[in-house]
């Protein structure tokens, strides 16, 4: 069964950078925010070692630990988060297949609509 969210070497070593540089830091959590002209947003902050994570999921690669509010999960299932480094920019890269258009400088998107379950039919 694949990941339901793989997180990179490249992408790993940078979290683990970032835990790094906050004393009492545990994780980043990466959430969706509303935002931007293509209506939502990532948006990654510390987690702190009294920080609640009963509303997390966690993923994990070596020593990076990233959690996400089990409320935007599903619109996570099957992203690659990675990281890129070239002259121009750097930056974490979220491959997110839910993703249904985005902004064209790529700072925000909007998530499709995610499947719903069939109805019943009504019974006598």
């Amino acid at each position: 069964m694949a990941d339901l969210i793989t997180i990179t070497d490249a992408a790993a070593k940078v979290i683990e950078e970032k835990i790094s540089q906050k004393e009492g830091a545990i994780g980043l959590r990466l959430r969706i925010k509303t935002g931007g002209c293509a209506g939502k947003e990532y948006k990654m902050e510390h987690v702190m070692g009294d920080d609640d994570v009963s509303k997390d999921d966690e993923f994990r690669n070596g020593d990076a630990i990233l959690y996400i509010p089990l409320k935007d999960t599903m619109n996570f299932v099957g992203t690659v988060i990675d990281y890129n480094e070239d002259q121009m920019s750097s930056g974490f890269v979220f491959n997110n297949p839910n993703v249904a258009n985005s902004c064209g400088c790529g700072e925000s998107f909007d998530i499709q609509d995610l499947p719903q379950p069939p109805s019943k039919p009504n019974q006598p």
